[in-house]
């Protein structure tokens, strides 16, 4: 509140001035009695008026700015890049969408659960068969190839089998080509196979180390999911401070603000007032010094009368003897003069005021432009006053709102998952700290892992090297046999070469398809059972005749231990699907909890008793207006004997009648003038000097009583007039003032209390308006940003990323290719060991080159042997 401009005593209302026509300063009381007479219905309007909730001095609430309490936590998801082994992934999980047909085993995975050993081995190979069929397969290449190569081996050593060939026919070319045609086909495909091999397995150790340490600062990102939830609340209730602040900012004016208003509100009619005591005090000093001159001036008239009376007289006689002797010359008309020579106004026959100047003795007592000043200061001064009144009250307001509310001391406390954030924390650190020998262990055995992959593909790489090698020797073999110093090294070295890599595949045949179905077996279970129920939602889902239930929300899924809810201390479950889908849309733990069942916010942002206690102080301010008197002791008796003066009663057209009459009757001077002309007519010397001497006389005579007397009279009459024209009205307007006075003195203090009220309930609303917008900011902030928990939704797609997209793919990737590279070496042991025998000389052959037709009539002979 801006405190109200005080007005100080220079700018009271004026009087009006006299009208400059009349020049009768007790005029100016007349323009006083229409403000005077209106005092009453002033007060009437305006007192209503102070009940009503006028604000606009104090002005709205201003905007308060909260700091964000919701601590940013934002997982970043794990993408994996697309990239040129994503048709590679993509077989692969197609194969494994074929190895396992069954849907996500929902008995299977409850009962596995909450009673593992309920768990029945018939329903696992059930749900596993595609499994069971694969295992079929790997015991049968487990028995058959190591028995195969260890016939193959005896029957080597014995020569019955990998030798060369005997004698040359006429199909061995189309049976070489064919052979090697399709051990180059074989060897190719299982070149590509151990390349894609070789690059799994490294893609596989590449991701191992980055995805275990994504492991930790997921736990960390869930650990603070809840943990600091109850930080946040603290932080939200100590932001209550703002709106204190702010208040007990506005306390330190409050009692400056209230008495500007009061001041502001009170001033026009206080002023008005003043104003008029003021003017009255004013015409009533006048009036006072109108009287005494009056009384004084008709004194002396009275006086003097009696001395003027007595020359006049004289003079008279004298004269009226002087004209009647005989020898006067043209004396008649002025012996007529002469006898009209008499006192016109007798001020003996006016009333005395002695009275009225008795019961005015002393007036004006008081100094009523010194009074007006002092009660004009007092009433300036107070807001100052009201300051000093209400410190100890404002001390006391100041005390009740640096008190916390109840409620917003036990907000954090009272939140659901108080206790649960410290079990969950600990949990998840205790499965953090854990977590980080075994992913040590992971890493090391991936080496291992990784060791071992590289050491078998290198094997495959041996055997598609040997293949190579050999199927090389053997062609150049077979293309320098026609040469007659061809020794048949080359072919000899070359079926050794195809031989090597089938001892090679027949020796490591039992480690690879152990690694490759044991490495199958976790990763296709992994891929089927987690990943693809992930993705097509069947980890989320389960059936039961039509109706759609969440597998994670179905009641008894779950053990008690898993149930979302009871860690948290709800009272209603919740969906984790529902939870899921909120979570990753950011929203906060509020509306994903639904705390409003559980949690009643609105009860610790009840502020109802702390805005009670606060009006109960506010109505205890109080504004003590006896220091504002308007009228002094002084005052008020100088009135009051204006009253009783009989000031009014005054015969004043006496005094008027008497004033408008000449002091003597007939004119002095101009009888005087006609003496002197008569003394120079007369043929006497002597009479026309004693003319001369009577003019002379009459002259001194209008000089020294006449022109005095006069000149009291127009005293008198100044006074008698100002009197006449004031003191009708000076006595009521007093009467009329000491009424609005002593009303006004006895209403200014409901007056003040009313205003007083009216401006504490305006500083009451606005205050509340600061608390009002921290409730508001406090319900949005702790149901829309605080424990938001998009941590959670990206730790579960995280580690869905990490756990397929990073390290199942190029982990089933891998075993693929090595099953790939496996099972073609059985293709490829027997088109090594058939193309062998092609490789070496042959021992036997015709060696005509005539024609096939010619040959069948031609006489063998003798011939040496072509080595």
């Amino acid at each position: 509140m801006t405190g109200s401009t005080l007005r100080p005593h220079s700018q009271l209302p004026e009087p009006r001035a006299c009208p400059t026509t009349t020049g009768d300063p007790m005029a100016c009381a007349r323009g006083l009695l229409v403000p005077l007479l209106g005092l009453g219905l002033m007060l009437a309007l305006s007192l209503p008026g102070s009940q009503a909730a006028d604000c606009r001095s104090l002005g709205p609430a201003a905007h308060l700015t909260f700091a964000p309490a919701a601590r940013a936590r934002w997982l970043a998801p794990h993408v994996r890049a697309p990239g040129p082994l994503d048709h590679l992934y993509g077989t692969v999980r197609r194969f494994l969408s074929a190895v396992q047909l069954n849907p996500f085993p929902d008995e299977l995975v409850r009962a596995l659960l909450n009673e593992p050993a309920s768990v029945k081995v018939d329903e696992v190979v059930r749900y596993e068969a595609g499994y069971v069929v694969c295992a079929v397969i790997a015991g049968l290449y487990l028995l058959v190839v190591p028995t195969a190569g260890l016939c193959f081996w005896c029957c080597h050593g014995r020569r019955h089998c990998g030798g060369p060939v005997k004698m040359e026919r006429k199909e061995l070319a189309c049976e070489r080509s064919t052979f090697m045609t399709f051990l180059l086909l074989t060897t190719f495909v299982l070149l590509i196979g151990v390349v894609c091999a070789f690059v799994t397995n490294q893609r596989v150790h590449e991701q191992t180390g980055p995805s275990a340490e994504a492991v930790p600062e997921m736990l960390l990102s869930l650990r603070g999911l809840v943990s600091n939830v109850p930080q946040e609340l603290q932080a939200v209730a100590q932001q209550f401070s703002l709106p204190q602040k702010h208040v007990l900012k506005d306390l330190d004016g409050i009692a400056m603000s209230i008495g500007s208003t009061i001041h502001s509100q009170l001033r026009s009619t206080v002023y008005e007032t003043l104003a008029s005591l003021r003017s009255l005090g004013q015409d009533l000093q006048v009036s006072v010094d109108h009287l005494r001159a009056l009384n004084t001036t008709l004194l002396k008239l009275q006086d003097r009368q009696q001395d003027l009376e007595r020359a006049v007289s004289v003079c008279r006689e004298q004269l009226h003897d002087l004209l009647q002797e005989p020898g006067c010359q043209g004396c008649a008309d002025s012996l007529h003069w002469a006898g009209d020579l008499e006192l016109g106004a007798d001020f003996g026959q006016v009333s005395h005021v002695d009275d009225v100047l008795h019961r005015l003795k002393g007036v004006p007592e008081a100094d009523f432009s010194s009074m007006v000043q002092e009660e004009n200061n007092t009433f300036n001064a107070l807001p100052l006053l009201a300051s000093l009144q209400m410190a100890d009250m404002v001390k006391e307001l100041k005390k009740a709102v640096a008190q916390q509310p109840r409620g917003l001391k036990t907000l954090a406390k009272a939140f659901p998952d108080w206790e649960a954030a410290y079990r969950w924390s600990q949990a998840l650190e205790k499965v953090e700290n854990s977590s980080r020998p075994y992913l040590k262990e992971v890493q090391r055995y991936e080496k291992y892992r990784w060791i071992v992959g590289c050491g078998l593909c290198s094997v495959v790489l041996l055997v598609v090297i040997c293949n190579l090698v050999g199927l090389n020797l053997g062609i150049w073999e077979l293309s320098a046999r026609e040469d007659p110093s061809h020794s048949g090294d080359k072919g000899r070295a070359g079926a050794r070469v195809l031989n090597v890599g089938v001892c090679l595949s027949f020796l490591f045949a039992v480690p690879l398809i152990l690694l490759v179905f044991s490495t199958f077996l976790v990763g296709g279970n992994v891929q089927t059972l987690v990943c693809r129920s992930w993705e097509n939602g069947e980890l989320y889902k389960a059936h039961f005749s039509l109706t759609h239930l969440q597998f994670a929300d179905t009641p008894g899924n779950l053990p008690s231990f898993m149930n979302l809810s009871h860690l948290l201390g709800l009272k209603k479950n919740i969906s984790i699907l529902l939870a899921y889908q909120q979570c990753r849309k950011g929203a906060a733990l509020w509306s994903v909890l639904q705390l409003n069942d559980s949690y009643d916010l609105e009860t610790y942002l009840d502020m109802s008793q702390y805005t009670a206690n606060l009006k109960q102080v506010i109505q205890n301010l109080t504004v003590d207006l006896e220091n504002v008197d308007l009228l002094s002791p002084a005052g008020h008796r100088d009135l009051q004997a204006l009253q009783s003066s009989g000031l009014g009663d005054l015969q004043y057209p006496d005094f008027l009648i008497q004033i408008q009459k000449p002091v003597v009757n007939t004119d002095m001077e101009k009888l005087a003038h006609e003496l002197e002309g008569l003394a120079q007519t007369q043929g006497s010397s002597g009479l026309g000097k004693q003319l001369q001497q009577e003019a002379h006389r009459l002259r001194n005579l209008y000089q020294e009583k006449v022109l005095p007397q006069q000149s009291l009279v127009a005293k008198l009459n100044v006074s008698v007039r100002a009197l006449a024209s004031s003191t009708s009205k000076l006595q009521g307007e007093a009467s009329s003032v000491l009424d609005r006075v002593t009303r006004l003195k006895g209403t200014l203090p409901a007056w003040a209390t009313r205003i007083l009220r009216n401006e504490s309930e305006c500083f009451l609303t606005r205050e509340m308006g600061y608390f009002s917008q921290y409730t508001v900011w406090v319900r949005e902030e702790v149901t829309q940003h605080i424990a938001t928990c998009q941590p959670l939704s990206g730790a579960l797609d995280n580690g869905r990323v990490i756990l397929c997209d990073m390290m199942a793919d190029p982990w089933n990737a891998f075993w693929f290719c090595m099953g790939w590279c496996t099972f073609l070496l059985v293709p490829s042991i027997i088109f090594a060991i058939k193309t062998s025998k092609y490789c070496h000389p042959i021992w036997k052959r015709l060696s005509s080159s005539s024609s096939e037709e010619t040959q069948l009539f031609h006489i063998p002979r003798v011939t040496s042997l072509k080595l």
